[in-house]
């Protein structure tokens, strides 16, 4: 079993980079049959969120390119971002919550295909999420968005009197009186912007999302059947509705809360629902936290648990993240919204070059090897995914050595170079565009620009927007 005192340090750089021959005879490129999980190599693209999609969540042109661009590094299998599985606004998210949408992803589904020379498995990562709104200005958060209480009239002395002037005096207690004033989730509003939790059960719609949740996945999984996809990952990482659920911060008291046989109740239903809705041999598969990274959050006194659940329940994939979580993201700019990887549980999921003494590479992989582990000792031989901060041949083939994984997760490196691993399978890694770590595509998707990678957005921009590539440069054999 994994210890903290157990490290594996990784390097910088692109590393050794092997000959044709010699790529061939490795793990990374190795198929993969498992189940119903086949590959005709290790590496996978994670699903990232370029914010391309049209306002209404189609299938845009610009998505299209997107992943066309990774298909034509050939990689074992893409996962198409964080899809909406409600059919609710979102903005430039994709969405998969009505029928109408499955025509464009039916297009993404035969675009990759044919850039990928029908070799990569595409998959379609499923996510809800609930309400979370921008950080007001003071003024208009007491003014409109405070709901009023005789708490609230006895902290100003102002029982009986109009409404206007109570809120009136409220904003006039200034920064140290509001603290007081306020209860800590109002204060939080005010300071961070009104989010929901899966805790807040006096509300009709978040007490009975055990309920609505499988039918909304289940239905998604159909759509993405019908489209073509090859499976689907339930979005069960970050700091979204399924993550929720699993959290030690779940303290709800109806059986879906507290205990983490009540934690793992909805994402079991889900998965059962979604498995259910789909034909036999479409993958299903989650994405979900080795470690929450948040004081007091799960981590490996009960993560491989929470795996051994899902292998025994019958996933077809198991892949693993870090942190991401709200509740220690930083205090959001006045009218922007409070963004999950900006605090230290950000810094675990998505780590820059500079970096503390442990480093920026390979965070997760401890951590998942000893999930990997839990499952293997439990007699499932469930496909295990490991990303984080994977840039090159050495590193990838030494988790599949040591057993850390049996798939590798490479979603910055494929971005600076979505060409790397097929580089490297045919001899020519030295020709590879290694990441560096500076993070400039999660300040991009911070901002909901569209992302893109320092390392090529401006290099040839004939046939760009004139500013910026959106899609990185062709490899010119």
């Amino acid at each position: 079993m994994w210890r903290p005192s157990e490290r594996i340090r990784y390097e910088a750089g692109p590393g050794r980079a092997p000959d044709a021959e010699e790529a061939s005879r490795s793990r990374l490129f190795s198929p993969l049959r498992e189940g119903r999980l086949s590959l005709a190599q290790r590496s996978w693209v994670p699903a990232m969120v370029p914010w391309r999609a049209t306002e209404d969540g189609f299938v845009s042109g610009d998505v299209l390119a997107w992943y066309e661009r990774f298909a034509l590094g050939r990689p074992g299998a893409i996962v198409v971002e964080a899809t909406g599985v409600r059919d609710v606004p979102s903005g430039p998210l994709l969405r998969i919550g009505h029928d109408r949408y499955v025509e464009g992803l039916s297009r993404l589904v035969e675009t990759v295909r044919r850039a990928s020379g029908g070799q990569t498995r595409l998959f379609i990562q499923l996510i809800d999420f609930l309400a979370i709104r921008r950080r007001p200005e003071p003024a208009t958060y007491f003014a409109r968005f405070l709901s009023l209480t005789d708490a609230h009239r006895r902290a100003v002395g102002a029982e009986g009197l109009p409404e206007h002037e109570v809120r009136a005096r409220l904003f006039a207690l200034g920064p140290e009186g509001w603290k007081a004033a306020l209860t800590t989730r109002e204060h939080e509003s005010l300071s961070h912007g009104y989010r929901e939790r899966v805790t807040d059960t006096h509300l009709d719609h978040i007490r009975d999302l055990p309920k609505a949740l499988p039918e909304l996945f289940a239905s998604a999984a159909r759509r993405a059947e019908t489209a073509g996809f090859d499976g689907v990952e339930l979005h069960y990482a970050h700091a979204y509705t399924m993550a929720s659920f699993l959290s030690r911060a779940n303290t709800r008291l109806d059986g879906y809360g507290g205990p983490l046989p009540d934690r793992l109740r909805s994402p079991l239903e889900v998965y059962a629902a979604t498995r259910a809705a789909v034909a036999s041999p479409f993958v299903v598969g989650c994405r979900f936290l080795a470690e929450e990274c948040v004081p007091g959050g799960n981590d490996l006194s009960e993560t491989p648990e929470i795996a051994v659940a899902f292998a025994n329940a019958g996933m077809d994939f198991l892949s693993t993240s870090r942190g991401g979580k709200f509740e220690d993201a930083k205090q959001p700019a006045i009218n922007s919204a409070a963004y999950p990887y900006t605090g230290p549980s950000g810094y675990e999921c998505m780590p820059q070059f500079i970096s503390d003494a442990r480093g920026p590479f390979g965070r997760n992989a401890e951590p998942t090897k000893a999930i990997r582990e839990a499952v293997r000792a439990a007699g499932r031989r469930t496909p295990i995914v490991c990303s984080g901060g994977v840039h090159n041949f050495e590193m990838a083939e030494r988790w599949l050595a040591e057993g850390v994984c049996d798939i590798v997760g490479a979603a910055r490196q494929s971005l600076a170079d979505p060409d790397w691993a097929l580089k490297i399978a045919l001899g020519r890694g030295d020709e590879v565009r290694t990441c560096e770590y500076t993070n400039y595509c999660e300040a991009l998707d911070q901002k909901h620009k569209p992302v893109t990678c320092q390392l090529w957005d401006r290099l040839d921009l004939d046939g760009s927007d004139g500013k910026r590539r959106l899609v990185a440069p062709p490899w010119r054999r």
